[in-house]
């Protein structure tokens, strides 16, 4: 029986990835709890259980007597099998909070499950995981039962078992997709330098090959365009502008704002701001459809990019000088006119 009892605690360490000494810590306290069942009433004295790690056999005391098996009765043994239970739905729990904690970054897959006031709940074999509604595409639609890959956001300790929340919108699903597939990238010859998104709609990711021999724009599109079709599969056909990211600002501003071509730009470094002129059959593609790549662009560089056509920009230029010549005329009235004038009032008056 007591060897029995060991084969049991070995059999859950493999089913539920439990530690053994977890598992005969919980026997220890629960034979501890039903000791005190029957001790407590009439004796102060402190109860301690230990189970031989190699025979399997269980010794309780209470104080320095020991108490023996069968003083236990029904109610001590069903209070030491609910703990045991209690200790091991503990332990199941913080094996998946510490498996899924560390994987947190990272894209894992399961089932859709159901659905929940929006929310998407993912079957991943050891446990659920949720896809809350602020976290997927609007353009993206599953059926119960489809294969769901996300990206893994948070864990969180809760009552009921940990809360794992996944999400089909961060920009870092679209950056480990292309960790998946780019092998230059998962190797760190290619970098992503930045990345932004309208999920559902449009991406920008910036690459850098830290290899002159390789392109990165080619290795991150791949033969035929294959890379990046995966991803544009996997995110149901959301389109995904791949940059050449430069340290000249202006290069990269151009290569951000592809395919529009611009002719002319003017930096202002201290507000971080652009001003971008482009010929007028261009500036509908360099602002994108509702401002979309003109939106995106700016989030990829990290600067405010104003867009105009070299007639908007003419006009604005001219509003501007007016505006400058209106100051300056203002600033050259004559001093003196206001003392002058009070001069000859008072001359007019004496006179009168």
């Amino acid at each position: 029986m007591e060897n029995e009892l060991l084969t049991i605690l070995e059999q859950l360490e493999r089913d539920k990835g439990i530690s053994k000494e977890i598992l005969i810590e919980a026997v220890e306290s629960a034979v501890a709890s039903a000791a005190r069942k029957i001790w407590t009433v009439d004796k102060e004295e402190d109860i301690k259980v230990v189970l031989d790690r190699k025979t399997g056999k269980i010794t309780a005391w209470a104080g320095q007597e020991e108490i023996h098996s069968s003083e236990f009765g029904r109610i001590a043994a069903q209070t030491a099998k609910q703990v045991v239970i209690q200790k091991i739905r503990e332990a199941e729990k913080d094996v998946v909070f510490n498996e899924y904690n560390t994987r947190i970054g990272q894209i894992i897959s399961g089932g859709v499950y159901r659905f929940e006031r929006g929310n998407i709940i993912v079957d991943l074999g050891k446990a659920e995981a949720l896809i809350p509604r602020s976290e997927q595409s609007n353009k993206e639609e599953f059926r119960q039962g489809e294969r769901i890959r996300a990206y893994l956001l948070e864990v969180r300790r809760d009552i009921r078992g940990p809360q794992i929340i996944l999400s089909r919108t961060n920009v870092n699903f679209v950056k480990r997709l292309f960790d998946l597939e780019v092998p230059e990238i998962y190797e760190g010859i290619i970098e992503i330098k930045a990345i932004a998104r309208d999920p559902g709609e449009r991406t920008k990711i910036a690459v850098f090959s830290k290899d002159e021999k390789i392109d990165c724009v080619g290795a991150c599109v791949g033969m035929r365009g294959s890379r990046v079709k995966n991803i544009v599969t996997e995110l149901h056909g959301e389109k995904i502008d791949i940059v050449r990211y430069s340290d000249d600002i202006k290069e990269y501003i151009q290569a951000a704002l592809s395919p529009a071509e611009i002719s002319q730009m003017q930096l202002i470094s201290d507000e971080k701001r652009v001003n971008i002129i482009v010929d007028e059959d261009q500036l509908s593609l360099a602002i994108g459809k509702y401002g979309q790549n003109v939106r995106l662009a700016s989030k990829l560089v990290g600067w405010e990019l104003d867009i105009y056509s070299a007639k908007q920009w003419e006009e604005k230029q001219k509003a501007v000088e007016a505006q400058e010549s209106k100051a300056t005329a203002t600033d050259t009235v004559p001093a003196d006119t206001t003392p002058a004038d009070e001069d000859s009032q008072e001359e007019e008056e004496q006179e009168g």
